[in-house]
Order: structure tokens, then sequence, then C-alpha cells
């Protein structure tokens, strides 16, 4: 992510605060702790409300001037415009992006973007026009999200080993002389041959499983708990990191996913193609699903099923349904339910429209890899309108690069919420077959609901999609 550093104040004498542990909160607007990182870290400005310890180390602590980067809409377009300001940072490097993609210089949120900001336009205000530069935006898109809603997800630790026993896979995970371990169960199929494809299923499994295709089941409440707006800081995740790690418990799961697939890569006997894996869940863990793969480019297809707010809905049109009179689940709300995201996200639940990104971009980020969004048409608390405004934008992305097959949506109503109707069946197996099977010829081309339903494609979505080459 970009940040600013922010180093700690060098005090004289053995009379100081407390410091404050890896991936813990050291500064922001009504924070009153300790501003000390412990040796090997510095605090970092995420935004004005948080300031965290990250890996590394200050290399200047001499103020100088830089500028960065705010975002302001046009008045015309409601497209994002790039001004530059003048703001004091006190030390001389920040985090880089993966490649050679540029840095953000700033966290660009104090400005409103009341549509739904597009994809292809990057915070510099230069547009995407190649797909070596939609990686780019990619990573901007990530940097961003992880600052202001999901809470910043580690790189592999120094060590991650996995056991088998019977069907039991164990992942031990060592960092900072720390260590974890937590299991997964995994059902093989009765057909096909090894190594098999998997699905990853949070809790358990909510979509039919298809033939020839192992279940990797996922305790992630054990990595993060979510019981209520309480569980904040509990599960292995923060034995690890910490409890004040600013990881809300969707990233945090996207981390375990990613674990769970380092161990599959070096682990004898799991019988399991890691190239084929595949990720799903329903409601809270279909938030869970999308997150995880947009976080990690190894998983191959991703399936959220009825995930909503959080997921496939998308912030701004989730506050559009509300203010119409319907019953649907908006960011001021979803942070009083449960701990999924991070505390960096509380600022911007009233005032969505301040947020550089919004859900749509959370799909584009699977993009150009598999991603079939299953919704519920019938589920006003899910926002309908929303999820399928929010995808039909995300979609745009796979259309750039020209894999818009790639991605599939379909949201039926009229069934309880988590069970899977029939009609649903041939896409998933469509799915399945191509991005875990590899059978090209499989038909993608989905984009469907059965709802009546008024989404101004034009009005929300006042860009352009370039052809990228």
């Amino acid at each position: 992510m970009a940040f600013r550093l922010v180093p700690a104040l060098l005090f004289a004498g053995s009379a100081i605060a407390q410091s404050v542990g890896m991936w813990g909160q050291c500064g922001g607007i009504n924070y009153n702790g300790s501003k000390i990182c412990v040796s090997g870290a510095v605090c970092t400005y995420v935004n004005d409300w948080y300031s965290q310890c990250l890996p590394g180390t200050a290399t200047s602590t001499t103020t100088r001037t830089s500028s960065s980067t705010t975002l302001t809409p046009s008045s015309s377009s409601s497209s994002i415009q790039a001004t530059t300001t003048t703001q004091s940072s006190q030390t001389s490097t920040s985090p880089q992006p993966s490649g050679s993609c540029t840095p953000l210089s700033g966290n660009p949120t104090s400005s409103t973007i009341p549509k739904l900001p597009d994809p292809f336009q990057r915070a510099s205000g230069s547009r995407v026009t190649t797909k070596a530069e939609w990686q780019c935006r990619r990573e901007e898109i990530s940097q961003l999200m992880q600052t202001n809603e999901l809470g910043t997800k580690p790189p592999k630790p120094s060590s991650v080993t996995g056991s088998m026993s019977g069907n039991t896979l164990t992942i031990n995970v060592s960092e900072a002389g720390k260590s974890i371990s937590f299991s997964i169960s995994i059902s093989y199929p009765s057909s096909g041959t090894a190594p098999y494809p998997a699905i990853i299923a949070y809790g358990a499994m909510s979509i039919p499983t298809p033939a020839g295709v192992a279940v990797i089941t996922f305790n992630n409440d054990d990595i993060a708990a979510q019981q209520n707006s309480g569980s904040r800081g509990s599960g292995k995740f923060y034995t690890l990191y910490g409890s004040n790690h600013s990881a809300g418990a969707l990233i945090a799961w996207a981390w375990g996913v990613s674990r769970i697939i380092d161990a599959i890569e070096t682990t004898t006997n799991v019988r399991i193609n890691p190239a084929k894996i595949g990720v799903t869940g329903c409601s809270r863990n279909g938030k869970g699903a999308i997150v995880a793969g947009a976080f990690d480019t190894r998983v191959a297809l991703t399936i959220p099923q009825e995930s909503g707010s959080g997921g496939s809905a998308c912030w701004r049109l989730s506050d559009a349904q509300k203010s119409s009179g319907q019953n649907v689940q908006t960011a001021s709300q979803i942070i009083t339910e449960n701990v999924w995201f991070s505390k960096s996200f509380d600022p911007f639940v009233t005032s969505v429209t301040r947020l550089p990104f919004d859900h749509h971009l959370l799909a584009g980020m699977v993009a150009p890899r598999g991603l079939l969004v299953i919704e519920n048409t019938s589920m006003e608390w899910l926002g309908n309108m929303s999820c399928f405004g929010c995808m039909k934008a995300g979609q745009t992305i796979y259309q750039a690069l020209g894999v818009q097959s790639n991605m599939g949506f379909s949201q039926v109503g009229n069934h309880n919420h988590c069970s899977f109707p029939s009609s649903q069946q041939t896409e998933l197996t469509a799915f399945v077959q191509r991005f875990l099977f590899d059978q090209s010829s499989a038909n993608t081309a989905i984009f469907k609901t059965d709802g009546n339903l008024n989404f101004d494609q034009a009005g929300w979505m006042p860009w352009s999609v370039p052809t990228l080459s």
C-alpha cells in the first residue's frame, strides 16, 4: 500500500511510553495511546483516523515538503480529476507497490465521487489504455481498499508448512517468533484423477459439489471470529499479528485462504492441484469469498453466493436504495453488526462518496480469472439492485480486458437465503468446467436477473470502457 511514513519520536531516558507491537495502531484522530513502535517497525500513516506500526525503518527524521495527489470529481461528469496539494512528510520513503507501478503519493479521500468511480482512471488522473497499465491500476485499488476499508493483508509469513493426516491438512505458520496452527478437512471426489481441482468452502459448502472436484472446508471463524461487534481482534490471525492489527475479518480470512494454498503447493500427498482452486461462501462468508478471490491471484474461480452489502453490492448503490425507502443494508449499519471491516472504514460509512473505490472494483480485481456471482432477487436486505448494478459495472473491467464471459452474474429469487435453485445449476457447471477443468467450450456468457430492477446505468457509470491493448 502507499502510505505516508510517520517516524516515532525519539525520547531520551528510560521513562518512555510503552511500545506498540507490530501491526498495532500508533496514531489517528482521537487516538490517545503510544505512538512509539517496537524495533523493526515504523508508525505509518494510513488515513487521518488511523496510523499503524508496519515493518520497516524510518530512513530519515527530517521534515520535508512533498506533493501528494488528492482527487476531486469533475463538475460535468463526476469523473476523477487530479489536483496537487502540498503537505509535510517526515520521512523520505514509503512502501512500494509491486513491479514497476508508481506508488500512490497520498490517500485520496478528501473529495466526493457521487457516481461509481471510473475503473480506468488512475489517481494521477491518467487513463488506463493497456493491460499492463490495468495491473498497476489493480494494485492501486488493492492499496486503497486495504487502507480505507479492509485493513492490511500481511505478506506470506517467514514459515508456512503443512502435514497430512488422513483427510486433514494441518497448516503451521510462524512469523516474528510467534506460531499458529489450523486445520482444514478435504473431501475427495469419487470420480476423476488426482491431483484434483478443489473448492475452498467458507464454513461449509452451500452450492452443489461438482463432480470430480474436492471440497476443502475452511473454518474461517477460527482465523478471525465474527460472533458480533465485540469479536474484533479474536482468532488465530490476531494471535500471530496482535489484537490491534488493522485487518478486519474479511481480509484476515483471505490471508487464511492464501496460507491454505501455500500449504497445498508444498505438502506431499495432498492430491490437490494448486493451479485449479476455487473459493466460495454464502452471505457473510460470501463476502469473504470475493475478497479472497480478489486478493490472491492463485484462485482460479471465485463464487460468492448472496454476499450482498460488503460483497457484490456497491456502497453507493445500497445507500441509494435505502434512500428510496427500501430495507437495504448500508455501510453505516454493517459496521454495527460485526467486525468484517477495518476500523479505518468507520469514518466513511456515513459518507461513502468519499471512498475512491466501490465494490465493482473489488470484482474487477478478480479479472481476468473466473468470477461467478450468485445473488437472490427476493432478499431485499442484500440490495438486489445494488448487486446487479455493481456487478454490471464490474463486468466492464472484464470487457476492457477482452474476457467479458469470464465473469458471470446470476440473480434468481423466490427461495430461502443460501439455498441453491436448480435453475442456476447449468451456470455453475459451466464455470466449473471452464475454470477448474479447462473446458474452453463451456458457455459462461451469463448475466441475468429475474427482478424488475431500475438501474440507471448511464447515470451511475458516466465513463467509457476502453479496449485495453
